[in-house]
């Protein structure tokens, strides 16, 4: 990928454009475009942060729009530090978190959207998937818990159930981490390490590592099928915290920015 002359500059190139084929090993997990973890980039993240703060603030006074966060990727790829760090500021009246593990019984007796779409945002609200519905052609593909015939339909089902949602005003920014298997090792051994985290480690993550090569195939998959215009995937390196979390505030802040006067004028318009 080429460089930018600067930080925040060029990181639309990291998105998937529709019906196109990504090979994860082409790409570079540990790019950082030439930044650098200073002073220069902590004060360009402060600002995204700052922007979103106050562009949420006109999503919720709004109420026209509602957005949609989803974060994918491998253990370790960093999901919870995205959502502690990107959406820090924020305010939790109009933002949440919804997390997709295991199916609970009366979850696996309906259709594999309906725990999703109970969760997807209302008018005014930015929800962030910790995991979601993708697990359903990722982890049920890799583990062969349900037959090819049932999973491989499920990518044109996801397309028409977040063209259904776009159609209703959300707005959805879909994030794959990427992160390498070096790293990866690395974090999960800093986890068993560390007393205090610890509680994440889990003997299933060195598993599921066994089983790379089948994500990246699934991942791959899932990247090509679904990255629609209205519902992009951003592929996002990942091995460093702090890139990742600049390239994704700077996206969500870029796609929030154009309804700003929009939702300025909609909150003008009930107060005249």
């Amino acid at each position: 990928m080429k460089k930018a002359k600067s930080a925040g500059r060029g990181f639309d190139l990291y998105r998937v454009p529709a019906g196109k084929r990504v090979r994860l090993e082409d790409l570079d997990p540990a790019e950082h475009r030439g930044s650098k973890d200073d002073a220069g980039v902590g004060k360009a993240l402060s600002r995204n942060l700052a922007e979103l703060a106050e562009l949420q603030e006109l999503l919720y006074a709004a109420q026209t729009h509602s957005v949609l966060v989803v974060l994918q990727g491998i253990d370790t790829s960093g999901k919870d530090g995205t959502i502690r760090h990107v959406f820090s500021g924020v305010n939790p009246q109009g933002c949440r978190v919804a997390t997709f593990g295991v199916p609970t019984a009366a979850e696996a007796a309906h259709d594999y959207l309906w725990r999703v779409h109970r969760e997807t945002p209302a008018r005014g609200e930015l929800v962030i998937f910790n995991r979601s519905h993708y697990e359903s052609v990722l982890v049920e593909r890799v583990h062969a818990l349900v037959p090819a015939g049932v999973w491989k339909p499920r990518y044109a089902e996801i397309n028409q159930f977040e063209r259904l949602l776009t159609s209703a005003g959300t707005i959805v920014l879909k994030f794959f981490l990427h992160v390498s298997r070096k790293e990866q090792k690395k974090r999960l051994e800093a986890r068993e390490r560390d007393p205090d985290k610890r509680w994440k480690a889990h003997a299933q993550d060195w598993e599921e590592r066994k089983k790379w090569g089948a994500y990246r195939a699934a991942f791959e998959e899932m990247l090509f099928r679904t990255s629609l215009p209205q519902a992009p995937w951003y592929v996002v390196p990942s091995d460093h915290k702090w890139f990742r979390n600049l390239v994704i505030g700077d996206r969500i802040v870029a796609r929030l920015r154009a309804h700003r006067e929009a939702w300025k004028a909609a909150i003008r318009s009930r107060t005249e």
